[in-house]
């Protein structure tokens, strides 16, 4: 398991981070602490992101349907509707994917990774989606 997370915090880090410039938690990471920073530090990154690619998603709709606001309110309202049902998948699916940290520490880094991989998953979706 914490061979999975170091790989994850890896992958997280280097994806997330990479064209920033700025020094990051994930920088160096050598202890537990420092695992614990990047995974709360990567979850916060990714919930923002995805946060930014659904306003993007809304926004992009609203572009596409202009004039057709009965259009623009449907879909919007479908895909609020779709987000809320995926951030409660994604919260079961962190919940069976930690079930055997401990509680404390490991827990809580082993659930923010969790919590940030499908976010950024997520987002990338989100981004993908071409309306047309």
């Amino acid at each position: 398991m914490r061979t999975m997370v170091w790989l994850a915090l890896a992958a997280l880090a280097f994806g997330a981070h990479a064209s920033e410039e700025d020094s990051t938690p994930c920088d160096n990471v050598e202890n537990d602490q420092q695992n614990y920073d990047c995974a709360l530090f990567s979850r916060t990154t990714a919930e923002r992101e995805l946060d930014a690619a659904f306003a993007d998603l809304l926004e992009r709709i609203k572009e596409q349907y202009a004039g057709q606001e009965a259009k623009v309110s449907d879909l919007s309202k479908r895909l609020n509707n779709a987000e809320t049902q995926w951030k409660q998948l994604r919260d079961a699916d962190c919940k069976v994917e930690t079930f055997d940290a401990k509680p404390g520490q490991a827990f809580d880094t082993a659930q923010n990774t969790c919590l940030a991989q499908r976010s950024d998953d997520r987002s990338e979706y989100l981004q993908s989606l071409g309306l047309q």
